[in-house]
């Protein structure tokens, strides 16, 4: 029989890399079938037997199993039981664990790739927290906890996403479907690449409620070097913000017109998309 996978670039089948361990730095050494989920049993590639206190080289003790949500694949859950060694210094005595930084930040429930996916799941595929809960087979509070803080990381913690801002756009949306609670929160995008035709928007900040007053408070809280930088503010009709601008960016041209209307949708869609995966008060399936 004519063997073909060389010549079609094949490599010889690795469930490492085809489940991304390898960007965890994991590696895999067994795998368990249950009725609801796939298990996979790792171990860190790294040995990291030096004392972080001494330096001196580490005797190993024994090991312990810390167990990770993964990415899914084929909608089934999966699961690592990640074996990670622990040494004792034999100059000081410390005992320490392998690092598994790669995989999963500390005490996290999610590995990496898990997290990952869940971001793109709700952003991207805008599903809700309870079906991205149901893919990962975590409890509800386990995965909202989880892409609330990974989303407050990756865009709120960027403070280099105010760089370079000329153009900004300013919307309010209803996110919040309650009695209890606002039900507003004011969005500002950027608008510079957009404007220049060299990219997307980008999002740069949300904040609590719809007022003037949220607005302006905002725009108080940027430098003055910002503020002077921003050539133009796309709104809508809503007047607040327009006198907000006009206060602290007197040097920018408010603007009102469809093509900046058009930019703001998609960007602002996939803001609320994410808004009602993370937030607590939503939980529709």
């Amino acid at each position: 029989m004519h063997d073909v996978t060389s010549q079609a670039g094949f490599a010889s089948p690795d469930l490492s890399a085809f489940c991304r361990l390898d960007e965890l730095g994991l590696v895999a050494v067994g795998q368990r079938l249950e009725p609801d989920r796939a298990v996979l049993a790792c171990r860190v590639v790294e040995p990291d037997q030096w004392c972080r206190r001494c330096g001196c080289e580490g005797v190993p003790r024994d090991t312990v199993t810390r167990r990770l949500a993964h990415e899914p694949f084929g909608w089934r859950p999966t699961s690592l039981e990640v074996i990670v060694r622990r040494y004792r210094c034999s100059g000081c005595g410390h005992v320490w664990r392998q690092g598994t930084s790669l995989a999963a930040e500390p005490r996290a429930k999610l590995s990496r790739r898990g997290l990952r996916w869940a971001l793109e799941a709700i952003v991207v595929q805008h599903l809700s927290v309870a079906r991205v809960a149901e893919g990962l087979g975590v409890a509800w509070d386990t995965a909202n906890d989880a892409v609330l803080a990974e989303g407050r990381r990756v865009l709120i913690g960027d403070r280099a996403r105010f760089d370079g801002v000329a153009a900004i756009g300013v919307d309010e949306h209803v996110w919040r479907h309650t009695r209890r609670g606002d039900k507003y929160v004011t969005v500002i995008i950027d608008l510079t690449a957009v404007r220049a035709g060299t990219g997307p928007a980008r999002l740069l900040d949300m904040v609590a409620g719809r007022s003037k007053q949220a607005f302006k408070t905002w725009l108080a809280d940027r430098d003055e070097a910002w503020r002077d930088g921003i050539e133009v503010v796309a709104m809508d009709g809503f007047t607040g913000f327009k006198t907000a601008a006009a206060e602290e960016l007197p040097g920018a041209v408010a603007v009102m017109d469809p093509f900046y209307a058009d930019v703001l949708v998609m960007p602002m869609s996939v803001v609320f998309a994410l808004l009602r995966g993370l937030s607590g008060a939503v939980r529709s399936a």
